[in-house]
């Protein structure tokens, strides 16, 4: 199987009110996989950022496709602008791997206010959220999907197999965020 072709470039164009574009000559799902620890710190990066009124800038982004057409993404809500800034001012946004990790940051943000089956995997608190370290790691591997997102059909199957993977590697059953629980919950829990 061919690696998916990484972007040759990606440009970056300033506007008069201070947005940002940003031209990629490869659509969302061709984008290279990040390591679960990378997109670990970029959570915290961005918390910081958001505690800080750091906010950023709108920027928007166009993807290329191979048939030409293309795909237009605007991140003008400022959370979402908040999270783009603290990427872009770690890894930068004008690499592969930087809007990588950012799109999966914000799709794995998306993926946790939609998806009821996520909320075992997860716990909230007044200054932040912990995350069970399979949802980083499925969020480093799985493909993007064309608009930018995680498809559940493709994440929750993933993250099936990183689940038995931590079962399997260890003798006591996987860990879990959730109180006074040995075992990690299922995928299927009900909420």
């Amino acid at each position: 199987m061919d690696a998916p072709e990484q972007p040759r470039s990606i440009q970056v164009n300033p506007g008069p009110d201070g947005s940002l574009t940003y031209l990629i000559d490869v659509p969302p799902e061709d984008l290279p996989p990040v390591r679960g620890r990378d997109l670990e710190r970029a959570w915290l990066a961005a918390r910081d950022a958001a505690i800080a009124h750091r906010w950023g800038a709108v920027r928007g982004f166009r993807f290329v496709r191979r048939d030409g057409t293309h795909l237009d993404l605007a991140l003008s809500d400022r959370d979402a602008r908040c999270w783009a800034a603290a990427v872009d001012s770690t890894l930068g946004l004008h690499t592969n791997i930087g809007l990588s990790l950012c799109l999966r940051l914000l799709a794995l943000v998306e993926l946790l206010a939609q998806a009821p089956w996520t909320r075992p995997w997860f716990q909230l608190a007044r200054d932040g959220a912990e995350l069970h370290p399979v949802l980083w790691r499925t969020a480093a591997s799985v493909a993007l999907s064309a608009d930018a997102r995680f498809d559940e059909s493709t994440f929750r199957p993933r993250m099936e197999r990183h689940v038995a993977g931590l079962r399997l590697a260890s003798p006591s059953p996987a860990p879990s965020l959730a109180a006074n629980s040995q075992a990690a919950p299922s995928i299927g829990a009900p909420v």
